[in-house]
């Protein structure tokens, strides 16, 4: 006898067959995935019993019946036969017994497949024996996917993703293809590396070319459909991001209380392009989750927080963004984020002695009410961070701590 389809597996949803060192473990999992089973009681090569229809593919929902012929060689009457979906028995109600060699099963209202390889559905003979088997395939067709972007780090490779069209969940195994071409000229190619970590990806590591549109898409299939995306356009050097910046560090500004210093390198892999990056700079308080972000960096490699709080842990991260590659009209994809450094800002002694008087406290609201003022205006009508401003600003805080500390140290004489 032939031996009896259970099931093979199938190709995963990014076209990858499994090894045989897979399917040699599978072997030992019967109700988890089809596989092949090969009763050693069954050596000759005639078909002594046949399962029809043979791995049939049906939508959610729908009903099925199924035929286990045997043949008369074997002396089992089909009374004596029964079935399992998945290692579980069906209940005598639902089989028909069409002659004395024929035994059918009916199903109703079928739910999705509980594997995307298929459902085990198993004629048994009356000891137990495997005499026959098939496939089920319960699920629906898939969708068209959508949300297709692409981006490539420092122009030397190409990465996309997707989503699956409407609830994703197909039930049954659906491959899905990146296709990619030139846009007026060049062969239809197929992106062959899969991100098994993060479903719905492709990586196209190399032999791309810039300055000439691509057009890309997304193909999925399955037993019961297929279903094409969108095609994007788009050049290499428009979707650009880089690494994270380098080398970010953190300092205090001397003995200014609300102020830190950042300053991070450029993106090396970019050190040849022409291009105008922009900065934006994060950051947090210790024991915070939220940060605050500043857009105003532009394209300097440094810039001065204000207004922190005195001896506070601060978190910051940096991140770019290429402008303008080689020319591109379009802005670039932002980077990740560095990693977080970490700096203090240095405690604040006028703070701490708590024995301003009135009038001290309300001129300095007054001063820093028209410093934030001035700041105000200052970031109108210039870019980022200016010399000019920081310059202005740590000659004030200077003044404002001496006379600060005058005052508090007259305050204490006077009380002794």
């Amino acid at each position: 006898m032939a031996r009896p389809r259970i099931c093979s597996h199938q190709r995963d949803e990014n076209g990858s067959r499994s090894s045989s060192d897979a399917m040699k473990t599978a072997l030992a999992v019967w109700t988890t995935s089809c596989l092949i089973f090969i009763p050693h009681v069954f050596t000759s090569t005639t078909h002594l019993a046949v399962i029809s229809p043979q791995d049939p593919a049906l939508p959610i929902g729908s009903s099925l019946t199924v035929v286990c012929a045997v043949s008369s060689e074997l002396g089992l009457a089909a009374s004596s036969l029964y079935w399992t979906l998945n290692g579980r028995r069906l209940a005598k109600s639902t089989y028909t017994v069409l002659s004395p060699t024929e035994l059918s099963v009916t199903l109703h209202r079928l739910n999705g497949s509980q594997q995307q390889s298929g459902d085990n559905l198993v004629c048994h003979g009356g000891s137990g024996d495997v005499l026959a088997g098939s496939c089920l395939y319960v699920g629906m067709p898939p969708e068209k996917p959508v949300n297709l972007s692409c981006w490539s780090r420092n122009t030397k490779d190409l990465s996309c993703r997707w989503s699956p069209g409407g609830h994703g969940e197909t039930f049954i195994s659906t491959k899905y293809v990146l296709k990619y071409k030139l846009r007026w000229y060049g062969k239809e190619k197929e992106c062959e590396e899969y991100n098994m970590g993060q479903p719905h990806t492709c990586y196209i590591p190399r032999d791309l070319a810039i300055f000439t549109p691509y057009e890309i898409w997304v193909e999925a299939s399955n037993q019961l459909g297929s279903a094409t995306s969108d095609v994007i356009i788009l050049d290499i050097l428009d979707v650009v991001t880089t690494d994270p910046p380098p080398d970010v560090h953190v300092s205090r500004v001397g003995e200014l209380d609300d102020q830190l210093s950042v300053r991070w390198a450029s993106p090396p892999a970019l050190k040849d392009f022409l291009f105008q990056a922009k900065y934006q700079i994060r950051y947090r308080l210790e024991d915070s989750a939220e940060w605050k972000v500043v857009d105003d960096v532009g394209n300097q490699t440094s810039c001065r927080l204000a207004g922190l709080k005195p001896g506070t842990v601060y978190f910051v991260q940096v991140r770019c963004n290429p402008v303008g590659i080689y020319g591109s009209k379009k802005a670039g994809i932002w980077s990740d984020w560095s990693h977080p450094t970490a700096a203090s800002t240095p405690n604040s002694e006028h703070l701490q002695s708590g024995s301003c008087d009135l009038k001290s406290e309300e001129q300095n609201t007054t001063l820093r009410r028209e410093l934030k003022q001035f700041f105000g205006w200052m970031r109108k009508h210039t870019y980022g961070c200016t010399n000019v401003s920081i310059k202005l600003y740590d000659q004030w805080r200077a003044w404002l701590q001496k006379s600060q500390k005058t005052r508090n140290q007259v305050v204490q004489s006077g009380k002794s």
